[in-house]
């Protein structure tokens, strides 16, 4: 699993290392940390998160950056919380807020939870223009920064499982089990306009990958204090292609 053999550009070290990402670090700020905290010839990841998210970032080491599609192609397992009443532009709380409503005098947990079938399983979702999706080559976030926006092609997706986890309105916390490519905050996006109040995405982490789970993962403030024999007994074989 690991070869350690010392070359200018780095070690050569290879396997998969989970890591549990904290808020406000990108997926790259943990690959960078890692790589230079242990002097790494080569590291990547299994699919990023947005800044604001915590939770399960898989990264690859050395070959097993080979793993990329295999791991990015796994279901995704999501905790998140989702605010009703206010939208913003981006979907989530990073987002410049659009439009305020009042939750509906009706509104209750039984009928929340009355509209969850309708967004499982396989479902069209149209990606946010604050997303890494790129146009003629240009990421959406930046033509969004510009103050455009483009019409997106809806997107199929699967939400193997959404359950309804808290009930503290206005905010409701969800589990999402879904597909590669889903986006949770536009899920956020969608069950708030059917609701009819709006909503947007507040938090999440994400606690499984695939047969990976944040469980077995390790924080970056546990890795400033790891040593590399400490880390390397931390990897998980590569898997199989």
């Amino acid at each position: 699993m690991a070869q350690r053999n010392r070359k200018r550009k780095g070690l050569e070290l290879d396997g998969i290392l989970l890591v549990d990402k904290p808020a406000d670090w990108t997926s790259h700020d943990v690959v960078n940390f890692v790589k230079n905290r242990y002097r790494l010839a080569k590291v990547g990841h299994g699919g990023t998160l947005d800044p604001m998210a915590t939770g399960l970032l898989v990264l690859l080491l050395g070959k097993g950056t080979k793993c990329s599609d295999a791991v990015m192609a796994g279901e995704k397992i999501y905790e998140g919380a989702f605010t009703l009443g206010t939208t913003t532009d981006s979907q989530d709380r990073e987002g410049e807020v659009l439009e305020t409503r009042p939750l509906p005098p009706d509104l209750s947990r039984e009928s929340v939870e009355a509209l969850l079938p309708e967004f499982t399983g396989d479902i069209l979702q149209i990606p946010p223009m604050v997303s890494a999706l790129k146009k003629d080559g240009v990421p959406l976030y930046k033509l969004a920064r510009q103050g455009k926006t483009i019409e997106r092609e809806p997107r199929p997706v699967t939400i193997h499982q959404l359950e309804l986890l808290e009930w503290e309105p206005p905010v409701v916390g969800l589990r999402v089990r879904c597909s590669k490519g889903t986006y949770v905050r536009t899920l956020a996006h969608d069950l708030g306009e059917k609701i009819g109040c709006g909503a947007h995405l507040s938090a999440l982490r994400r606690t499984g990958s695939g047969h990976f789970s944040v469980n077995d993962a390790v924080t970056v403030d546990a890795l400033r204090e790891m040593d590399l024999e400490t880390m390397t007994e931390r990897l998980h074989p590569l898997l199989e292609s």
